[in-house]
């Protein structure tokens, strides 16, 4: 059953935003019911693609179905809690290969589909038939993002990871660097080799995760940076400095060689609050 939205005390964007409407961008008229969907029957509506929403925290979907011109869009507007889920479920589904869009926290526009996320919200639109629709797309997503509440300012982990040389960067919701007890998290791609910084809930429940990953990895040698790290050579992760610092865990792996695994975590370090 769809959760209920109460009414009182809200705007009427708030409103669109968590069930948008086809009157939204003149001209366009809906075509059969609107959607909605929970985390618990997302699979009536997307089968095999629910998995991947659903590993980033997915809440719950409202979308629609709009005709024009014998153009159809289906839009959909998935809540994901929070900012940092979001942004993941953006960054998991953009072509890195193709340029961004100016829209919330981040968004991407190719000629059969736009997508943005903001605040919480994780917003797509897919056009139908084939061709370029880009013009109608940057109409409809314009008009989404005003109606969409939350912040367009991107989650501050953006701003954890340098810049420089620096490939992509993503929210892993499980199994970051492929280690299971590093649970979700994110990670920047290199030149070099691949940072990751993973949030616990508290510094202690950070050095509980360090003492597991020591168990995890026979010979490791410990460094001196910040509370508590250590280095090591992995046989998939190759070369390694993982650290604490508060109640954040992060490092590098698959550092290349001719660059100091060490130095690398340390610069990371000192970016985290």
């Amino acid at each position: 059953m769809l959760r209920p939205i109460p009414l009182i005390g809200l705007f009427a964007g708030v409103l669109a935003a968590a069930n948008p409407v086809c009157t939204l961008v003149p001209g366009w008229a809906q075509q059969g019911a609107a959607r909605g969907y929970e985390a618990e029957n997302l699979f009536e509506y997307m089968d095999g693609n629910a998995e991947g929403y659903l590993l980033y925290g997915f809440q719950n979907m409202h979308g629609v179905t709009c005709v024009k011109d014998g153009v159809t869009l289906v839009i959909d507007v998935s809540d994901f809690g929070d900012a940092d889920s979001a942004y993941g479920m953006f960054s998991a589904n953009r072509d890195l290969r193709l340029p961004s869009a100016k829209l919330g926290m981040g968004g991407q526009i190719v000629p059969r589909r736009a997508i943005f996320s903001k605040g919480g919200y994780y917003v797509e639109i897919a056009a139908n038939p084939e061709g370029d629709f880009t013009p109608v797309l940057q109409a409809w997503a314009a008009a989404l993002e005003k109606t969409v509440e939350g912040s367009s300012q991107p989650p501050a982990a953006l701003s954890w990871f340098p810049a420089a040389q620096q490939q992509s960067l993503r929210l892993v919701p499980e199994s970051v660097l492929g280690i299971r007890l590093l649970k979700r998290g994110y990670v920047a791609q290199y030149d070099f080799g691949k940072a990751f910084v993973v949030p616990e809930a508290s510094a202690e429940s950070a050095a509980a995760l360090m003492a597991k990953l020591r168990g995890r990895f026979p010979g490791t040698v410990p460094a001196e940076l910040t509370e508590e790290a250590f280095q090591l050579n992995d046989k998939y992760l190759g070369r390694v400095c993982v650290f604490r610092k508060g109640r954040f865990v992060g490092g590098y792996g698959n550092v290349a060689e001719g660059q100091d695994p060490l130095a690398l975590a340390k610069a990371l370090a000192a970016r985290l609050p």
